[in-house]
């Protein structure tokens, strides 16, 4: 997702886009899949919040808002946001390299329960796939800015509790990850 939209934003474009994956599904398996994702997330979601945050997507241009005859809104997602909610296509995912590295090591760290074992494998595999550097067992690092990338496979693996993000300085190793990401 893009840099500036909230949790709760990014929450409500993958709800739009569950829609639009409903309508373009085939499939009645996929039909409920879908749906149960769509259920659970919403329930999580603040009424308060989500207005706030239906308020800044339409304003970013991302929402299309169409009030019906009875009183009702319909939302829908715009151009823009179609874009910004499929940005990503997992087994093309790549982290831009900068022209000049900034100096900052992004750190993931994860602790996901062993009754989620397929998911803590899979999340290994498209960090080491984007070209992170595994440092311990749930514990990877990577020298360019990479938030938007993590967080789409954190949502689309539905394990934001149980990871983290950290943006680092210095590390006592770091002459070695230096060597390994070819920054010296």
């Amino acid at each position: 997702m893009s840099r500036g939209l909230g949790t709760i934003q990014q929450k409500v474009l993958l709800l739009l886009l569950g829609g639009l994956a409903l309508g373009l599904s085939g499939s009645p398996n996929r039909y409920f899949k879908i749906l149960k994702m769509i259920g659970r997330e919403w329930k999580e979601i603040d009424k308060h919040a989500l207005k706030r945050a239906i308020q800044k997507l339409y304003y970013s241009r991302l929402v299309q808002a169409t009030a019906n005859k009875d009183g009702s809104t319909t939302l829908t997602l715009s151009e823009n946001g179609k874009r910004r909610a499929l940005t990503f296509k997992l087994g093309e995912m790549e982290i831009p390299k900068p022209n000049s590295w900034d100096k900052k090591w992004r750190v993931v760290i994860f602790d996901i329960p062993e009754s989620r074992k397929g998911v803590r494998s899979s999340l290994r595999y498209q960090l080491c796939r984007l070209g992170f550097y595994k440092l311990q067992k749930s514990v990877f690092i990577h020298p360019y800015p990479c938030s938007d990338e993590v967080d789409f496979i954190i949502e689309l693996y539905h394990v934001r509790p149980y990871v983290r993000q950290l943006v680092v300085e210095a590390l006592d190793n770091e002459l070695h990850l230096k060597k390994i990401f070819q920054l010296i």
